[in-house]
C-alpha cells in the first residue's frame, strides 16, 4: 500500500486525498492549527493526522496548500525531511510563481528529498468525474507516475523545476483574470446606473461570456481571499512586464478587497448581476 502525505486538507486537498484514497492509498495528513471543518473533511475524505516525522516517511508528499503558505510549509517540514532515513518525493503542486517554487525546491533539495513541481487546474475532484489535471515537471518525473494508479489525472509537463507552476500562473491568469476584469467592469457599470444595459447586451452579443460570468462571478465570491495571494504570484512570475505586473497587482487588490468586504455592497452587486444573467 503506497502511503501519500497530502497537507492541507482544504477543499482541494480533502478531495484529492479522498480521491487517493478510493483507490488503495494510506493517506496522512496534518491537522495541527486545522479547525472543525478542515477536521470533519479529512474524516470524510478517509485521511489520517500524522505527526511531521510520520509524513515525512510517506512515500509521496504532497503540498497543497494557500500560495503564502507554500514556502513556509516546506522549511516546517525541513527538519523531519532532513531527519528521515528514507525520503519521500516531495511535489509542490501550489498556485505559486517560477521563483517561488524554485524557493522551496531548494529547501527540500537540502533535505535529500527529491523534488518535483506541480500544479493542480481544474476543480476538486467528485465521484464520478476524472478531476483536476496534475501536472509535474522536473528532469525526472518518474516517482510521480503512480498517482495516475491512485485516481489522479497526472500529466507530465515537459521541462525542469518552474514548468508547470509557469503553466499554473498561465492558466489562472487568463482564467481567475477574466473573472477580475468581468467583476470590475460590472461594479463600474452598476455604479453609472448601466447595470441593466450591460447585462442586455452582453446576453445578446456575448451570450458566453455572460453564461461564463452567471457562473464565475458567485464561485469567486467565497475564494477571493485565496485568489487575492495567486494575483500576486501571477505578477511576480510576468518578470520584466511592467504593464502586466500592474494588472495582476490591480486584480490581487480587488480580490483582497472583496475578500474583506465579505457579503457587502460589491459582493451583493455581483451576485446579483450573475442571478440575473443566469436568469435569462
Amino acid at each position: 500500500m503506497s502511503t501519500i502525505a497530502v497537507i492541507a486538507p482544504g477543499a482541494m486537498g480533502s478531495a484529492i486525498g479522498a480521491r487517493l484514497s478510493e483507490h488503495g492509498a494510506r493517506v496522512l495528513t496534518s491537522l495541527d492549527g486545522r479547525g472543525a471543518a478542515s477536521r470533519a473533511r479529512a474524516e470524510v475524505a478517509g485521511m489520517v493526522h500524522a505527526a511531521d516525522a510520520d509524513l515525512a516517511a510517506a512515500d509521496i508528499l504532497l503540498s497543497i496548500v494557500p500560495p503564502a503558505d507554500a514556502e513556509a510549509l516546506a522549511r516546517r517540514l525541513a527538519p523531519a525531511l532532513a531527519a528521515a532515513p528514507r525520503k519521500p518525493v516531495y511535489i509542490d503542486a501550489n498556485a505559486v510563481s517560477p521563483e517561488t517554487v524554485g524557493r522551496i525546491a531548494e529547501i527540500v533539495a537540502a533535505t535529500g528529498a527529491p523534488f518535483l513541481d506541480g500544479a493542480i487546474l481544474g476543480l476538486p475532484p467528485k465521484l464520478g468525474t476524472p478531476g483536476p489535471r496534475v501536472y509535474v515537471s522536473a528532469p525526472d518525473t518518474t516517482p510521480a507516475l503512480i498517482l495516475r494508479d491512485l485516481g489522479l489525472d497526472l500529466r507530465v509537463c515537459v521541462g525542469w523545476i518552474g514548468a508547470a507552476s509557469s503553466l499554473k500562473m498561465s492558466y489562472a491568469g487568463l482564467n481567475k483574470g477574466l473573472t477580475a476584469l468581468a467583476a470590475i467592469m460590472i461594479l463600474a457599470a452598476e455604479r453609472a446606473g448601466a447595470g441593466e444595459a450591460l447585462l442586455a447586451e452582453l446576453a445578446e452579443n456575448e451570450p458566453a461570456l455572460l453564461a461564463r460570468f452567471a457562473k464565475g462571478l458567485p464561485d469567486m465570491a467565497p475564494k477571493a481571499y485565496r485568489w487575492a495571494p495567486e494575483m500576486a504570484e501571477i505578477a511576480d512570475f510576468l518578470g520584466p512586464d511592467a504593464a502586466g505586473r500592474q494588472v495582476f497587482d490591480g486584480y490581487a487588490a480587488l480580490y483582497r478587497h472583496l475578500a474583506a468586504e465579505a457579503g457587502g455592497s460589491d459582493i451583493a452587486a455581483l451576485i446579483r448581476f450573475a442571478a440575473d444573467a443566469a436568469a435569462r
